[in-house]
């Protein structure tokens, strides 16, 4: 594998622990290898490059809590084109799905009449609500039938109920650890801070993409990460999931700058390095992860790229 680095790749990463739920980050190591490099630092960079990454998490690894189909070789990938890539990389953010055990997408927060949970996977809505067919059991129910109520009018996805995952403090909830390392290597290689953002804490909804909730009273947006995207001059989104947190990602991204297309030009998705979720029976989400895509590449004029096609 090609680098202009001096610390070899298999120094960095275990290539035989991806996607692994238990392997250790090894920070010391990683900071002593990364101090020996003589890269140049990003602010001295001539092309300003920005990574995205979405939650590439423990829990969202294959055998995580909600685990993704093909996470482990997603996040594989990116190690490798960060590797390739670092001198060139300016900066990485990283957003970290962050939980409590009541959130409004878990069955902690609904029964039905008999005061059984929802399964994982079922969809509630407000007509649903509406004939008792579930009723809120640890949440204000006013906020929530408000919630469920704009997703609706807004045309936003149905409230789905998700597997108990990324609770804040647990394990599940941290970065895979290969990713880790190299991402702390790229950080001290380069001189820079590269920023971790928590995502997802407001029990009353679910917030997909990293710039805003699917819908909130509080109308919270966050603006540095747009600040981010339109002072550089490159943006690549990678992380999981294809369907749900990188989509939505790219989505509120596109949206913002509809009308910047000297912006949403500069923005490529590495599509070798994100999968979409499967429910056994449920939506096909990898169509509509592509169809996604399509109108993303015909409107925005972004680009749709493998990572193995980019070199910087």
């Amino acid at each position: 594998m090609s680098s202009t680095l001096k610390t070899n790749y298999e120094e960095i990463v275990n290539p035989s622990t991806f996607g692994s739920i238990t392997e250790p980050t090894n920070n010391g190591k990683i900071v002593e290898l990364a101090r020996k490099e003589k890269l140049k630092p990003a602010s001295e960079n001539n092309e300003r490059v920005l990574l995205i990454n979405i939650d590439n998490q423990k829990d969202f690894m294959p055998n995580g809590a909600l685990g993704v189909p093909g996470a482990d070789k997603d996040v594989e990938r990116l190690c490798q084109w960060i590797y390739r890539n670092i001198d060139g990389i300016s900066t990485i953010i990283s957003s970290l799905d962050t939980h409590q055990p009541f959130q409004v997408f878990f069955k902690s927060c609904w029964a039905d009449a008999n005061g059984n949970p929802p399964s994982d996977g079922t969809m509630i809505t407000e007509a649903d609500i509406a004939s008792g067919k579930w009723h809120v059991c640890s949440l204000d129910p006013n906020w929530v039938s408000e919630y469920i109520d704009h997703l609706e009018k807004d045309g936003k996805r149905i409230l789905t109920i998700w597997p108990e995952h990324c609770i804040k403090g647990t394990s599940g909830a941290a970065m895979e650890s290969n990713l880790a390392n190299m991402i702390y290597f790229h950080s001290v290689c380069k001189k820079v801070i590269n920023p971790m953002i928590q995502k997802g804490t407001d029990p009353y909804s679910e917030m997909y993409g990293i710039i805003k909730p699917e819908w909130s009273r509080k109308n919270l947006i966050n603006q540095d990460i747009l600040n981010a995207v339109e002072r550089h001059d490159k943006i690549f989104l990678a992380g999981e999931a294809a369907s749900h947190c990188l989509l939505e990602t790219g989505r509120q991204i596109l949206e913002n700058f509809e009308n910047r297309p000297d912006i949403t030009k500069r923005i490529t998705i590495l599509r070798d390095c994100t999968s979409p979720v499967v429910i056994p029976g449920g939506p096909d989400f990898a169509k509509m992860a592509e169809d996604a895509f399509r109108e993303f590449e015909t409107k925005y004029g972004i680009t749709v790229a493998n990572s193995t096609d980019i070199t910087l």
